[in-house]
């Protein structure tokens, strides 16, 4: 079952502020409040999902490719069409299992769980170690706006001069359909949305400014599997067909990569959410600072990262199975630093994209470290 969202009376009481100062419980406290089994990851149940999501995508597979060019044309676009959205939402699923990995959350071997990463992260084009390690980044600097690694919101002063041309209904439909189809991918190549640095940052650079002179190696491994599962498309694209290959495997692709960017730009943008500079930011006030999100029935398909990320950040290594007993177990802890806003998904879309276009310090606040999302150009 999913957590319920804290209130869905009015979208006043889910735009209210979320306290910013520092919370009157630890880390500790937090963690005695969960059930201690929930830290424990099982090898079995972890791949338990790994199987099932696998068979669910292969019965995909096997009902497109054996029945779909049976159907006269206009059957056969409609069940392609579902069939790309249903093996896009449990690829997400697979992606999900992969990025457990990455938090060694999947078991309590550390080789295990980048070997399972490393497979099915390159088998969606993800490079594993890459991004493993700055995600890593983003949890250790969550909603601070000089170290976090990705949906880092701008200053008023740094927004782009296209910014006020943009700012219209037209402007925000073309920015949200950029931003879930080719996002991931500027992500990646250019570290679009992602943190400053002093000189160009490719998540595929083992020598660029987002890796460690000891992480080196594993970056070339990530760009090793990515050589190979590119390799075995263009020799399936040859044995098959381009439009086979994009069919069966690339729009399916598209739909995962936009799934991964909306869930995290929703987890992280919100009116109610405040970033911190230096001067204010610590561990546990940006660890609080994310959104716990309802997606109805995809909350299962995607494992529970919708909706209990708030959980996910202040303990990256538990495993998704067991989230929603502790985010349950939390909640009465954290009280209003708890998150939780169940708008409809496309509802607050529109909405963040209409309200989240920059960041700025109140006046009236004697703390001038605090920033909140402001729409106004």
């Amino acid at each position: 079952m999913s957590v319920p969202p804290a209130s869905k009376n009015s979208d006043r009481h889910v735009l209210r502020r979320m306290p910013h100062s520092k919370p009157p419980f630890t880390l500790g406290q937090i963690k005695k409040a969960i059930p201690p089994h929930c830290f424990n990851r099982s090898i079995l149940r972890s791949f338990s999902y790994v199987v099932y999501d696998l068979l669910i995508a292969s019965l995909f597979y096997y009902l497109a490719t054996t029945y779909i060019h049976r159907l006269p044309p206009p059957l056969s676009a409609l069940a392609w069409t579902l069939y790309w959205i249903c093996q896009g939402c449990v690829l997400t699923g697979v992606w999900v299992v992969a990025h457990e990995c990455g938090h060694h959350a999947f078991s309590d071997y550390q080789w295990l769980d980048d070997t399972v990463g490393l497979v099915l992260h390159s088998a969606l084009l993800v490079p594993y170690f890459s991004w493993k390690y700055s995600h890593r980044r983003h949890h250790s600097n969550t909603a601070s706006l000089d170290r976090d690694e990705v949906f880092v919101p701008k200053l008023k002063s740094k927004i782009g001069w296209y910014a006020k041309y943009l700012n219209n209904p037209p402007g925000r439909i073309l920015t949200v359909l950029l931003t879930l189809t080719i996002g991931w991918p500027l992500y990646l190549m250019f570290n679009v949305s992602g943190r400053e640095y002093d000189r160009f940052a490719c998540h595929y650079d083992p020598y660029g400014p987002i890796y460690s002179d000891r992480e080196r190696l594993q970056i070339f491994l990530s760009d090793a599997g990515l050589v190979a599962v590119t390799y075995g498309l263009y020799h399936l694209a040859t044995l098959k067909g381009l439009y086979w290959v994009l069919c069966v495997y690339g729009v399916p692709l598209l739909i995962v990569n936009g799934f991964l960017v909306l869930i995290t730009w929703l987890q992280h943008t919100h009116p109610a959410l405040p970033h911190y500079d230096s001067s204010e930011w610590d561990w546990l006030r940006g660890a609080l600072s994310t959104m716990d999100r309802d997606y109805g029935i995809l909350n299962r398909v995607f494992h529970n990262i919708t909706d209990t990320h708030v959980a996910h950040h202040l303990f990256s290594t538990m495993p998704h199975y067991h989230a929603m007993e502790a985010t349950k177990a939390i909640r009465p802890i954290l009280g209003e630093y708890y998150q939780s806003d169940g708008t409809p998904v496309l509802k607050a879309i529109w909405r963040e994209a209409k309200e989240c276009i920059y960041v700025e310090a109140d006046e009236s606040e004697q703390g001038k470290g605090v920033f909140w999302y402001k729409n106004k150009l």
